[in-house]
């Protein structure tokens, strides 16, 4: 779902921004930052961009499809001119 290293980069980030007394005080911090953030993250309803890539893919054909079978109905609902059998 998401991707591990860019979390691994900002609980980096959020882990450097803390005042070294901080960090010494509170060893693990990356690691329990990382944790949070995935446990937080994973509850929102991300879409992968690969899976959101695949469905815009199917909605391309599937409006491809639906034009063409839209203008099948057209064609067969054009009258056809009556025959003479006079």
């Amino acid at each position: 779902m998401l991707n591990p290293k860019k979390l691994e980069e900002l609980a980096k980030q959020i882990s450097d921004a803390l005042p070294q007394g901080v960090k010494t005080m509170a060893e693990g911090a990356e690691s329990k930052v990382k944790q949070i953030l995935q446990a937080q993250l994973s509850r929102l309803d991300f879409v992968s961009r690969e899976e959101f890539d695949v469905q815009t893919q199917v909605l391309i054909r599937t409006r491809e499809k639906l034009a063409a079978l839209e203008a099948r109905i057209a064609a067969l609902e054009v009258p056809k001119p009556a025959i003479d059998n006079e």
